[in-house]
């Protein structure tokens, strides 16, 4: 878990006290009743990966390592290079943002049951699946996740 506005301009008072047991319950927790708007689902098509959806993917990647590179060499800089930069990377944000929303409904549309069976049989069996295997599954239902000490907002990815 990382503030965004935290990391980016130093300037969040932080979202109260989260306690990471909880949040990921209550994420688990709404990721099944997601899934079981999805248990219906008959048919489909196994479609290829999209050359959209990756030329999408590697612009994302792309707009982060700039991020990242921006905020590496703030270190020591001067009043003037930190308003450039925070303008600069407020933009990219805004790309990254539009980008992450492209994906997800470019993702959205092509779920396939299968996919969605396999998402729920790690969500079935949750306690005996492993670190990697619960970051995939939640990365293919999860565009993003906004908490606070008082509430959890998910946006989906499907």
């Amino acid at each position: 878990m990382r503030c965004r506005k935290r990391s980016d301009s130093r300037s969040c008072e932080g979202a109260g006290t989260l306690r990471a047991e909880e949040v990921e319950k209550s994420i688990y927790e709404e990721m099944i009743s997601k899934m079981a708007e999805f248990q219906t689902l008959t048919g489909g098509n196994l479609q290829k990966a999209s050359p959209k959806l990756t030329a999408l993917n590697v612009e994302l990647v792309q707009v982060e390592v700039e991020i990242e590179k921006l905020l590496s060499t703030l270190s020591g800089a001067n009043p003037t290079l930190l308003s450039y930069a925070n303008d600069k990377i407020e933009e990219l944000d805004a790309r990254r943002q539009g980008l992450m929303k492209a994906i997800a409904n470019m993702s959205a549309e092509s779920v396939s049951p299968e996919h969605m069976e396999r998402i729920s049989n790690y969500l079935d069996d949750w306690d005996n699946t492993d670190f990697d295997d619960r970051r995939l599954v939640a990365d293919g239902l999860v565009a993003k996740i906004r908490a606070t000490s008082e509430t959890v907002q998910i946006i989906w990815k499907i």
